[in-house]
């Protein structure tokens, strides 16, 4: 995936969904604060999780591990639903740090060689994200009080939502500018790159 349409999808699912908690703060509260204990979420975000973890593992080459690899697939699909069915207690907030830790790779690795400082944006937002996702695993009650006291008045509703979505459309407008700006000025270095060598390969006259 290029690091802009990256960045225009991460906004837009960012910024939103604050739309509705700037507009109906009371039900945009009410929302949140069932999301830790939601079982809903939870099977969805867990299932989630796990098939993006086994699709990242399958994909890997590493001659370390390929004789183990259908074991460890097996192993961790158990796993992730074992988790569906036994570990049901903040279920949501768990299945949301693995997705977490799975998105912040898929966005060091887009933002990794792309030619610009203002890369550091996805890159920061993604170690954000890693230390999210292993503080929830770790103490998954956290992200209920912290959705507590992020949702105690409607103006601590709205002001969080304003900041949210001022940040994702910041995000999603470097998606459709800078982060585009970059990959054409790429893909017009490597064509000039090419260009030669096929002249230089072609036979002559």
């Amino acid at each position: 995936m290029k690091l802009s349409t990256l960045s225009i999808l991460l906004g837009l699912g960012m910024g939103l969904p604050q739309i509705y908690g700037l507009m109906n703060p009371a039900r945009f509260r009410e929302g949140v604060r069932k999301f830790p204990r939601s079982e809903t979420w939870g099977y969805a975000l867990m299932l989630i999780g796990t098939a993006w973890f086994l699709w990242n593992l399958n994909a890997e080459n590493i001659s370390d591990f390929a004789a183990y690899k259908r074991l460890m697939l097996i192993g961790f699909a158990a796993v992730g639903i074992a988790t569906c069915i036994y570990v049901r207690d903040f279920l949501a907030v768990r299945g949301l740090a693995i997705v977490f830790l799975l998105l912040a790779k898929l966005m060091v690795d887009t933002a990794r060689w792309a030619d610009t400082e203002w890369r550091l944006v996805i890159v920061t937002w993604a170690y954000v994200l890693v230390v999210a996702g292993m503080w929830f695993t770790i103490s998954p009650w956290r992200l209920r009080d912290l959705l507590n006291w992020a949702t105690a008045t409607d103006t601590r509703v709205r002001v969080g939502s304003g900041i949210r979505l001022a940040f994702g459309l910041f995000v999603a407008v470097l998606g459709l500018t800078v982060f585009r700006q970059v990959e054409a000025q790429a893909a017009s270095q490597s064509a000039n790159a090419v260009a030669p060598s096929a002249i230089e390969r072609s036979p002559g006259p």
